[in-house]
């Protein structure tokens, strides 16, 4: 995984939305080996309960930065502490269906262990880059008719017994295919209507 052009990345923004959220994708050498830290949100939560996702959520007032969400979002989230990441850059701007405007950075944190917030995270999950890029672990399905999306594409990681997909999967595309030889296939795995069961 080669994180240097990151740092020259120039990622697109969303000018407009209702209100801003950040999140840190967390790079992890384990055992010579790239590896990204996920959480599991806690079943009880209002929004995507049970779905793996990057540490991050809304802005703060006491945020000076959306780059200090996200690392206090770490922080608050599994104890990911600010002074032991290295920010290395951005992905590209993504906005949800509730008028959110997340923020997606990368950052580099060291291997040991994270304590889940049980508020907010079920599980925290360290999965291997070699895994996420493996073709065996990957699909997508194009959904279409949705009322606010139209037609798109849906992608699931299948890894280690999680399943990452959604935004979240959008970000882990973009991340894969700006720092490892993996690419997106061209053709999708299927075609489903947009109010069809998820896969997981």
């Amino acid at each position: 995984m080669d994180l240097t052009g990151l740092r020259r990345h120039t990622p697109e923004e969303v000018t407009r939305a209702r209100r801003e959220a950040a999140v840190l994708a967390p790079v992890i050498e384990r055992a010579g080996e790239a590896h990204l830290l996920f959480t599991k949100r806690a079943a009880h939560l209002g929004e995507h309960p049970g779905q793996m996702s990057f540490p991050g959520g809304g802005r703060e007032p006491v945020d000076r930065t959306l780059t200090d969400t996200a690392l206090r979002e770490a922080d608050e989230e599994v104890g990911m502490r600010s002074d032991e990441v290295d920010v290395v850059g951005r992905l590209d701007d993504t906005r949800t269906s509730s008028a959110y405007r997340i923020r997606p950075f990368v950052g580099v944190a060291p291997d040991r262990e994270y304590v889940p917030d049980e508020s907010e995270v079920a599980e925290v999950a360290v999965l291997p880059v070699g895994e996420l890029t493996d073709p065996a672990n990957y699909e997508s399905e194009r959904r279409v008719g949705h009322p606010e999306y139209g037609d798109h594409r849906v992608h699931f990681f299948h890894v280690g017994g999680y399943t990452v997909w959604g935004v979240t999967g959008r970000m882990v595309v973009q991340l894969l295919e700006r720092t490892t030889d993996w690419r997106t296939p061209e053709e999708v795995d299927r075609v489903v209507g947009a109010d069809a069961e998820l896969p997981i």
